[in-house]
């Protein structure tokens, strides 16, 4: 049985960090914990759970992206070793917090538009 839901929009929800219902309430309650329930519209966020997921889809490609640069900053500017154990690990800790929020936040839209998951109100 497949029922409609009112969703709002993926990106308002997911790069907003908001309700994936009405797109207005906070989805966060502090930087990674996801807040019991929409402080706009009461949607339960009780059922969602991401697991490893968002970790996984920002590390990945920030795997490959970080040994590409890499490669091509050393075959370019041929720094000391310092400068790379300096620079890769900052510009990693800084891709992956910005990302974080915004890719767990997009996959507990998608959880809500394509789960069966009883949401209390």
């Amino acid at each position: 049985m497949n029922t409609a839901r009112e969703t709002a929009p993926l990106l308002v929800a997911g790069l907003g960090c908001r309700c994936p219902r009405c797109g207005k309430g906070p989805l966060f309650d502090g930087y990674l914990k996801i807040a019991p329930a929409c402080s706009n519209c009461g949607l339960s966020f009780a059922g969602n759970d991401t697991g490893d997921g968002p970790a996984f889809f920002v590390m990945m490609p920030l795997c490959i992206l970080t040994a590409v640069f890499a490669l091509l900053f050393e075959l370019k500017v041929q720094p000391p070793l310092w400068v790379h154990m300096t620079v890769w690990p900052l510009f990693i800790a800084l891709v992956s917090g910005l990302s974080l929020r915004p890719v767990k936040a997009i996959m507990v839209a998608l959880q809500y538009r394509y789960r069966d998951v009883e949401h209390e109100e």
